[in-house]
Order: C-alpha cells, then sequence, then structure tokens
C-alpha cells in the first residue's frame, strides 16, 4: 500500500474506519462497506452526486477521468480539496457528504 493511501486513516479519523482495497492500479477507499473515495496517482477523489455536486462545483474541483478505447472517461468522482488533508473536520464533513452520495447510489 502506498504511503498516501496509509496516511488516509489519519485524514479520516474523525469520520470514522475507512479500508483501502487495491483496483485498477489504485485503491478504492470504503467505509462501512461503501466505496466512497478512489485514490489515483496519490491523488484523492470523493464520490459525486446531483446532492453534493454544489460543493465541489463551488472550489471547480474537476472530475476523475480516464481513457478507455482512445476516450476520455469522466466518473462520479470529484478531486478532493486540499484542505481536508490537514484539517481533521474539514476531512470528516467532506468524507461525509461523499458517503452520502455512496449510499443514495446504492451499489455495495
Amino acid at each position: 500500500m502506498s504511503e498516501f493511501v496509509d496516511n488516509l486513516h489519519e485524514v479520516f479519523v474523525e469520520f470514522g474506519d475507512i479500508q483501502a482495497k487495491r483496483m485498477f492500479g489504485g485503491y478504492g477507499i470504503y467505509h462501512d462497506g461503501l466505496m466512497f473515495a478512489l485514490v489515483a496517482d496519490d491523488t484523492l477523489y470523493l464520490k459525486v452526486d446531483a446532492k453534493n455536486r454544489v460543493h465541489f462545483d463551488e472550489l471547480d474541483l474537476p472530475a476523475f477521468e480516464f481513457s478507455k478505447q482512445g476516450k476520455r472517461v469522466k466518473m462520479s468522482y470529484r478531486l478532493a480539496p486540499a484542505t481536508l488533508f490537514d484539517d481533521p473536520p474539514e476531512a470528516k464533513r467532506w468524507a461525509s457528504l461523499a458517503f452520502e452520495a455512496a449510499l443514495r447510489s446504492g451499489k455495495k
């Protein structure tokens, strides 16, 4: 596991227990069995949906994208704000927004 991913346990200490699982060259970040974030190239992205998107739009945080068969594919994850890495209450707030989006998506 990368040092960046290991550090997320400290970042989200106020949010609660998280688990990291390897996937497609990165990591899925889970809480209570739901993926609410992903890490690609030591960059954290949080789950987004129609209800929490405004928070990400306000900060102009870009979507996670990857190439598939020569086309760019955007996923329902957005770059996490840098402020959450040094502010546990802020990390909890953003993780909660992402986890609520994961709950609404209904995907285990």
